[in-house]
């Protein structure tokens, strides 16, 4: 929640639309609070033009379920609302029902780190109807954003080629709550390390920074300035070059360099912020190898992302470490992941069977798949994914092997003889956690494991191939049947 004293943990029930408890008084209303519904979470599209996308933000859910409290504060707030016809937005004995309110949700995800593909389901939520409704915007608050930029950052970190790159997002993130989310996501997604210092308390996360431009330009002279952070800081030296001119700053940064091995101490890189950053670079090599100081690593920022980084090495660039801000933080050019949550199947109170239902749309395109699904991942024999398979078991052919194409019937994919995996692990069972939460560092070697055995064409940047993903055959007939049924 937001980092105010107007805020606490709990507050996570208001953090909603408005029409999640409009629909839950209405499923109140209609004597539904025992009726049950299966939802699933998915993007159609892969961000940023990509091949794949990192799950994360899972790794909170339990935690969301657990705090889904409404108390006297946000009874209260609820019963102020007005409706726009007149009178109050909320009936007293649906407030009463909220009071007392505790999810019952069993919630399944793929895990943190893990990759995900369009269309199949990233988390599962089965429960009575009006819980998994009110679960939905806050998850998806929670899921869409994070995901979004641990795959920025998995890009980014694919063009560092194993150089380090630093999250220096905080101050272009969108509020503090943005700034949290982009340090632990980044970090899941690659980042070594971050700039927010609250972030590295909370999640653990290493942080790192030095001096701004500010630094220089209140001292008389920027080889003053570059000495006596030297004197403050000679465990943690970087000097950044350009305030004034970068070929006079590797001059300065050269003769403290020089004063501080006098002393045992060692100047540990220089950052350049602005300018021709692969020229500059070179430049700042040459002149402090020739200097004897081969050990002073490069480090750039400036609006970087994957792209410019990837630049920066054709041209033969020698830096040794990234800082990435802006386009990190802000997932510059794609803002939000368009990650949604579609009710897949319906149980009434008491039944053991589920009743799978679709959406159809005006567009073939946003038409979902029914049931209570999970997937499978086929591996090859060296262990690499190769495919995935939405299944609903209820509908499933014994020994299928086939993966019929989501958007396409027609194209199939044959599995036979591969391995596979369920993706989807359980997280909270009835409202309660299972286990104690993973620690961010597993998340993070996760995503390094998954990323490695990537097809190389799947993960590259320029027309990615397609990552198969689709149902298992009798899926996919019972979505034609109905979708048949539903336009009869």
């Amino acid at each position: 929640m937001a980092l105010t004293d107007q805020t606490k943990p709990t507050d996570v029930a208001l953090n909603t639309d408005l029409y999640e408890l409009t629909m839950a008084q209405g499923f109140w209303e209609s004597g539904l609070t025992e009726s049950e519904g299966c939802f699933n979470v998915f993007f159609r599209d892969n961000p940023f033009g990509s091949g794949y996308a990192v799950a994360c933000g899972m790794g909170q859910i339990a935690d969301l379920v657990e705090n889904f409290r409404f108390d006297d504060e946000a009874i209260a707030y609820l019963a102020s609302i007005q409706a726009p016809g007149g009178g109050a937005m909320f009936k007293q004995g649906f407030l009463d029902y909220l009071r007392d309110f505790r999810m019952r949700v069993s919630v399944s995800a793929i895990p943190e780190g893990e990759l995900v593909f369009p269309r199949e389901p990233m988390v599962r939520v089965i429960g009575p109807v009006i819980d998994c409704q009110l679960l939905e915007t806050a998850l998806l608050n929670l899921v869409n954003f994070q995901t979004l930029v641990a795959t920025k950052t998995a890009r980014v970190v694919h063009a560092a080629e194993g150089h380090p790159v630093s999250d220096f997002g905080l101050r272009r993130a969108q509020g503090p709550d943005g700034g949290l989310a982009v340090a632990r996501a980044s970090y899941i997604g690659g980042a070594t390390n971050t700039s927010n210092v609250l972030a590295g308390r909370i999640y653990g996360i290493p942080v790192f920074g030095t001096h701004a431009h500010s630094w220089v330009m209140a001292f008389p002279s920027e080889v003053e300035a570059f000495r006596a952070f030297a004197a403050s800081s000679p465990k943690n030296c970087v000097f950044l070059l350009d305030t004034y001119d970068v070929h006079q700053g590797i001059k300065n940064a050269i003769t403290v360099a020089k004063e501080m091995e006098e002393r045992g101490e060692r100047l540990a890189a220089i950052r350049i912020d602005s300018g021709d950053l692969a020229k500059l670079s070179k430049e700042t090599r040459a002149a402090f190898d020739e200097a004897g100081l081969p050990y002073v690593k490069i480090s750039v920022s400036n609006d970087l992302d994957e792209y410019t980084i990837q630049s920066l090495f054709a041209q033969g660039a020698p830096i040794d470490s990234f800082g990435v801000g802006t386009k990190l933080a802000t997932c510059d050019p794609q803002p939000s992941l368009g990650g949604v949550y579609k009710l897949s199947a319906t149980r009434a109170a008491g039944e053991q069977s589920w009743r799978p239902v679709m959406k159809l749309s005006e567009q073939l395109y946003k038409r979902t798949v029914p049931g209570v699904q999970h997937i499978r991942r086929y591996y090859d024999e060296m262990g690499c994914p190769i495919g995935d398979m939405i299944v609903v078991d209820e509908v499933a052919r014994e020994g299928s092997t086939a993966i019929v194409d989501v958007l396409d019937p027609l194209t199939t994919y044959d599995m036979t003889g591969r391995d596979y995996v369920e993706m989807l692990v359980p997280l909270v069972e009835d409202g309660v956690r299972l286990g104690e939460p993973e620690p961010i560092q597993a998340a993070k070697a996760r995503c390094r494991e998954a990323l490695m055995h990537l097809d190389p064409a799947v993960r590259r940047f320029l027309n990615p191939q397609a990552y198969p993903v689709g149902l298992e055959p009798g899926l996919a007939d019972l979505r034609q049947d109905l979708a048949r049924a539903a336009k009869a």
